[in-house]
């Protein structure tokens, strides 16, 4: 069924950053007492907020500073400045949805300044811009469904007419909870961290085209 809105998370999902930002998420914490690799960090904090990655590594033994969360972004937004890639397919489908008239938006855990970094320099953040749900402006993090349901609601259109584009459980989560259909983003079945959640995966972007009905 073709949706009337289509939310889209933005890490992992429009631009490659998780491996950068999980990398310097382990760099950082290492100098602060936690020795995590990149790819446990990746795996345990893709999709949460910053302030949860902050509590969990205390929790773990990390001597994090008061100030941790303006170190920790420094730092990464350093990293995403140097360009991040834009996965493939998302322009196609934006293009696709706005030949359709088919409104879109982001909902994302992230800072809208962390965005407006890694999504500026493809032109996605002008495409989104005035669009973007995030919990460090509305509150309410994933997997709390109320920034879906906010969007849904500024558009007008019902949670059952919408679909949300998630790479990680909290993405897909809320969805559910929103009453929203819900697509897990896998790329290339790299993760399988969204199996057995009941989400529609899609390894590829441009398998959106078919699920979607966007080709009609």
């Amino acid at each position: 069924m073709r949706p009337e809105l289509v939310i889209f998370d933005c890490d992992g999902v429009l631009v490659d950053t998780e491996p950068a930002t999980a990398l310097a998420v382990s760099r950082n914490l290492a100098r602060h007492g936690l020795d995590m690799s990149s790819e446990v960090s990746q795996a345990l904090f893709t999709g949460g907020t910053m302030q949860g990655t902050m509590a969990e590594a205390i929790r773990r033994g990390a001597d994090l500073p008061s100030d941790w969360l303006d170190e920790i972004y420094g730092e990464m937004f350093a990293v995403l400045r140097k360009g991040v890639r834009v996965l493939d397919g998302v322009h196609e489908v934006l293009d696709r949805l706005d030949g359709l008239k088919i409104p879109f938006c982001i909902v994302s855990n992230g800072p809208p300044k962390k965005m407006q970094v890694s999504l500026g320099p493809s032109g996605l953040w002008d495409r989104f811009e005035g669009r973007i749900w995030s919990p460090h402006v509305h509150g309410y993090p994933k997997p709390d469904p109320t920034l879906l349901l906010m969007a849904a609601e500024a558009f007008a259109v019902a949670p059952t007419n919408c679909v949300m584009i998630d790479d990680s459980p909290v993405g897909v989560i809320a969805a559910q909870k929103a009453g929203m259909r819900a697509i897990g983003f896998d790329e290339a079945g790299a993760f399988g961290r969204l199996d057995g959640l009941g989400a529609e995966i899609v390894e590829y972007l441009d398998e959106l085209h078919g699920l979607l009905s966007l080709t009609e």
